[in-house]
């Protein structure tokens, strides 16, 4: 039951082939782009920095979510891989660092051409539907929020990892570690309701388009984190078990996985088409203006593409219950997920700030890259410190002979 896990000198050049790719591109994107007199390559920078970091930061936070959501289920079937979803939780803190950083300083410091490009709220002098905003966009609120939110999320992702750690130290058939991570888990979910929920999309990504809003924007944004997140998780389950560990994790999990990307593939076209048609069907021009230049404009081609990568795709390739449970399609659609949601945060991020002079190029997929192998480092790495059995958990025996519906 003491599965140990070594960090395969493969996964770890891989991996550190991507954040040196990504460092690169970071440096000669600094050096090109902040050092020109074009401000549309100085924002594009930006704008790519806060639409990648945040991204990765909303899919590992996913993790501890479904830790806190399975905990209070009291699900028994996460248990056989839950060293994986705790792994990526702990290491929220540092994309949340990242993302911080780069959240912070394009609110705070950002001066492009005597205003700032990306958050027009910071300078709402003259614009009477700002100044009607600012009483909730601030500099003020926007730190307030991004810190407390961050330091929330970066505090439960390590408080998991250390209760689980801890329920292996604890004497045999001992529960109290177990109820106190049921506490816990219902705070996290409190907190976690009133930012990814709530306020946090709104502040980080709806407002670089400050004079549009949407009451579902929230929601879309957690059915894009959250498949993603899913998505991630599958990954990294395939792959270690690819290695010969996870020898308790059985076609039956992997279907679990599956079905939720699957699931929220539907759920996140659901938000999408209401969110669409609820602005299309009342026609209010500072509404639909939104959707215009995403549709119909220079970004036509990205937005159906997510369309297709994020609804279609699934619909067709996993809908079915054999194709939930083949390793290689599951890994296809997982890559396609995540790449694809990665669109989505595109789209929402960038027509705000750049118009019509759009990059998908060198620039941005090195940023991606960067990203990704900064996460298969951390995770893999965190994974090694430990058993990947949680053999001393209450629900380990039903994760054993958990059978997939």
């Amino acid at each position: 039951m003491n599965e140990r896990f070594e960090f395969p000198a493969r996964l770890k050049k891989t991996s550190i082939a991507l954040m040196v790719v990504g460092l690169l591109v970071l440096i000669i994107g600094g050096v090109t782009m902040l050092g020109s007199d074009d401000h549309n390559a100085q924002t594009r920078f930006w704008i790519t920095l806060l639409q990648t970091s945040v991204f990765f930061l909303l899919i590992t936070v996913v993790s501890v979510f479904v830790q806190a959501a399975a905990s209070l289920a009291q699900g028994g079937w996460i248990v056989a891989y839950k060293r994986v979803p705790e792994a990526i939780g702990a290491n929220v803190w540092i994309f949340g660092i990242i993302a911080g950083v780069v959240l912070l300083y394009i609110a705070f410091g950002l001066n492009i051409g005597g205003h700032n490009p990306i958050y027009h709220w910071v300078h709402p002098e003259g614009d009477a539907l700002l100044e009607g905003k600012s009483g909730f966009l601030n500099k003020g609120m926007f730190a307030g929020f991004t810190i407390v939110t961050i330091a929330a999320w970066a505090f439960f992702g390590r408080k998991f990892r250390a209760l689980s750690l801890a329920q292996e130290k604890a004497p045999k058939n001992s529960t109290k570690i177990y109820w106190t991570m049921f506490k816990w888990s219902a705070g996290f979910l409190f907190v976690y309701a009133l930012t990814q929920m709530s306020t946090t999309p709104w502040m980080w990504i709806m407002s670089i388009d400050a004079h549009w809003y949407s009451t579902m924007f929230s929601w879309y944004n957690f059915a894009s984190a959250f498949v993603s997140g899913m998505s991630v998780i599958m990954l990294f389950v395939l792959t270690i078990k690819n290695h010969g560990h996870f020898e308790l994790v059985s076609k039956e999990h992997i279907h679990d996985l599956g079905k939720f990307m699957f699931a929220f593939s539907v759920f996140w076209t659901y938000v999408w088409f209401d969110q669409y048609m609820l602005i299309w069907y009342s026609n209010i021009p500072e509404e639909t203006i939104y959707f215009k230049i995403r549709q119909q404009g220079p970004y036509a081609l990205i937005w159906y593409s997510v369309f297709i990568i994020n609804f279609c795709m699934p619909v067709i390739i996993l809908m079915s219950r054999p194709s939930k449970r083949n390793y290689f399609t599951v890994t296809f659609m997982a890559m396609m997920i995540i790449f694809g949601h990665w669109l989505d945060f595109y789209i929402m991020a960038v027509p705000g700030p750049m118009g019509s002079n759009w990059h998908l190029n060198w620039y941005e997929i090195g940023i991606f890259a960067g990203f990704a192998g900064l996460l298969m480092f951390l995770v893999y790495n965190t994974l090694a410190k430990a058993s990947l059995v949680p053999a001393n958990h209450p629900l380990l025996k039903e994760a054993i002979i958990h059978e997939s519906p």
